[in-house]
């Protein structure tokens, strides 16, 4: 293997390049004419948007792929879901090709920008996306690359032409370790990928890690963890008695925008109005506001970013409104992801108006984890539709269904109902939804594959 990833002119292949991680790095690559290659199993917008600039992407991912490269072997790319057992990885190894994980690709471009990178367990993407936009509105030109599609610059990718880097640093596998950027932010720790962490420690010593790494730290104080654990050296908070260097007063969340003073070591900066709601979204602004601020950017052209910012795609995502009833689209995958989207959704919806909320529990080892976590923040739903587990790939060892879940969430809230399949909660939804209702679709497996149908329904 070689001593490092090599940005001068060696081709890249990416395995499962319509991934939401994987692209955004394709395309970056792409844009600099850089020869980029890629496999996915399926096509989709992702993976169009990259041919539009030169990618060449392969249908399946098969050995003959790699047999493709004659002239020189490709830099090959995967992911944490890619395992041995994959035939086009397998050739990949067979002919001595240099393997490399994602985030290897992504450390190697923060080193070489001028780099913010945005860690967090929640609010990572939103956060990231923020910064992405103050920067763009200010001037700064720079590339963005996220785990979530801005319509801003239209993908999960922009490239600039600057030597400033926008970068979401994720912690499900560990990687962000391996990240040293000029700015590091961390949004708040808590204990989510049971796939990889064994407890809580695990995480805080890796967020500990990164913030090692990073030559200035900004952190948020209404984290405990955070504050406690990190010791961010620029910190923000939108708590009314919080002791960080950025704070907010006159708060007013409202049910179309969020808006607020901003105030930098208790000089007033200016207002702030924010088109995404809730708590949640003030702080990931007020982060974005302490990068920015750090860049030495005027609060004007923070405020003007922050307000074109409409929200990431899957983050509380309007998908239509039919019928009077408003359609969600929510990643939400974690009991405090799910807390603070249906505390934005009860900020939209008046009763006698409802929210019904459709979940689809995301891998074996999370619902079992956090059971009694998600009935206590789905049972905040007028009405709650909880349909099987997505394993994103593991393995049933018969210890957690969603049956369990339905009969916690009942004990708070006994408006709930299970439905095995995608096409009986379609069908459930079809003969439930009345308006004036909201429906959320949360999860990060494929539950909003189905929001096209049930709009379809509601359409006449």
């Amino acid at each position: 293997m070689s001593k490092g990833i090599d940005f001068g002119g060696r081709p890249f292949h990416f395995l499962g390049v319509g991934g939401i991680g994987m692209s955004a790095l394709a395309y970056v690559l792409a844009k600099r004419q850089i020869p980029v290659f890629g496999s996915d199993l399926k096509r989709n917008n992702i993976v169009e948007r990259l041919e539009s600039v030169g990618v060449k992407v392969f249908n399946g991912q098969t050995a003959s792929n790699i047999d493709s490269f004659k002239d020189q072997l490709p830099q090959v790319i995967c992911s944490t879901a890619i395992n041995k057992s994959n035939p086009e990885l397998a050739a990949a190894l067979a002919k001595g090709c240099d393997i490399w994980h994602r985030s290897d690709v992504l450390a190697a471009l923060i080193a070489e920008y001028n780099s913010i990178a945005v860690a967090g367990t929640h609010g990572k993407t939103t956060t990231s996306s923020m910064v992405g936009c103050v920067l763009v509105e200010a001037g700064l030109d720079p590339t963005i690359i996220i785990g979530g599609e801005v319509s801003t610059w239209e993908g999960n990718a922009r490239t600039g032409a600057t030597d400033y880097l926008v970068a979401e640093a994720d912690e499900s596998d560990g990687s962000l370790t391996k990240h040293k950027p000029q700015i590091g932010i961390i949004t708040n720790i808590e204990l989510d990928h049971t796939d990889h962490y064994g407890s809580l420690e695990a995480v805080i010593q890796t967020f500990q890690t990164f913030a090692g790494n990073c030559k200035t730290l900004i952190g948020s104080l209404d984290c405990p963890l955070v504050s406690e654990q990190i010791k961010p050296a620029i910190s923000y908070g939108i708590h009314p008695d919080s002791t960080a260097d950025y704070t907010v007063k006159e708060v007013v969340y409202g049910s179309h925008s969020t808006k607020a003073q901003v105030y930098e070591r208790g000089v007033l900066l200016g207002n702030l109005e924010l088109q995404v709601l809730g708590e949640h979204n003030l702080s990931n602004a007020l982060g974005a506001v302490a990068a920015a601020r750090f860049l030495n950017v005027d609060f004007a052209p923070i405020a003007a970013g922050l307000l074109t910012f409409g929200g990431a795609k899957r983050r509380f995502e309007l998908r239509g409104q039919h019928g009077n009833i408003s359609f969600i689209d929510d990643y939400a995958h974690h009991p405090s992801e799910i807390a603070v989207t249906l505390t934005s959704a009860k900020l939209r919806v008046q009763a006698p108006n409802r929210v019904i909320a459709s979940f689809q529990p995301h891998r074996y080892s999370r619902t079992l984890t956090f059971l009694a976590g998600f009935a206590e923040s789905l049972a905040a739903a007028d009405l709650v539709v909880i349909t099987d587990i997505y394993s994103a790939g593991e393995t049933n060892d018969g210890r957690v269904n969603s049956e369990q879940l339905v009969a916690e969430i009942s004990k708070i809230n006994p408006q709930v109902v299970y439905k095995a399949t995608l096409p009986e909660v379609t069908e459930y939804l079809n003969q439930t939804l009345q308006a004036g209702d909201m429906a959320l679709f949360l999860g990060a497996g494929n539950l909003n594959q189905i929001i096209p149908d049930v709009m379809a329904f509601y359409q006449t």
